[in-house]
């Protein structure tokens, strides 16, 4: 895929298209690697951004409780 290099204020960059960022899920950010002549463009992944917010609201509000008890009454650990 050819894409022209434009002016953007005092740099150059170059635009990607609507479907090129929904395809490949981009959003905010993306890494760039150099290597061997090429740049390669890469989206950046965070699967667990705002899970340790989410976990401490969780206990907050008691929701971390166990729904089943992790010891029975009838257990016996001597076998």
């Amino acid at each position: 895929m050819e894409v022209s290099i434009i002016k953007i204020g005092n740099s150059k960059g170059f635009r990607l298209s609507k479907t090129i960022l929904e395809r490949y899920n981009i959003t905010d950010k993306l890494e760039m690697i150099l290597e061997k002549g090429q740049i390669i463009l890469r989206p950046i992944s965070t699967p667990r951004m705002g899970w340790d917010q989410a976990f401490k609201d969780m206990h907050k509000n008691g929701d971390d409780d166990l729904l089943i008890d992790d010891l029975f009454d009838d257990e016996n650990f001597d076998e």
